[in-house]
């Protein structure tokens, strides 16, 4: 794996460990970049939403548009997956 691979998965991994912190596991896509960028990884507004987009296929959150915000939230997939409870190829693993 190269490391630009190794970054997204741990970027994808931030993404649903912020949302599994959350009370209704739900952010938009502005807070979920400044999270990321306060744990050091810098991306784009649309690196954030393509990855969003990638964690929505995979069936690990749901993202509803509106008003020129997107917001992502974990599913039940997302949620085994951000506590460790499951893992899946593309999503770094869980640290302990």
């Amino acid at each position: 794996m190269n490391f630009k691979d190794h970054v997204i998965e741990h970027c994808r991994r931030l993404m649903l460990e912020q949302l599994e912190q959350e009370n209704d596991y739900a952010q938009n896509h502005l807070m979920i970049k400044q999270s990321l960028f306060m744990a050091g990884q810098t991306l784009s507004f649309d690196k954030v939403l393509a990855e969003l987009h990638w964690l929505q296929e995979q069936g690990l959150v749901t993202l509803d548009s509106f008003g020129g915000f997107t917001v992502a939230k974990l599913t039940h997939r997302g949620l085994d997956v951000a506590t460790g409870a499951s893992q899946m190829p593309g999503i770094a693993r869980k640290s302990l």
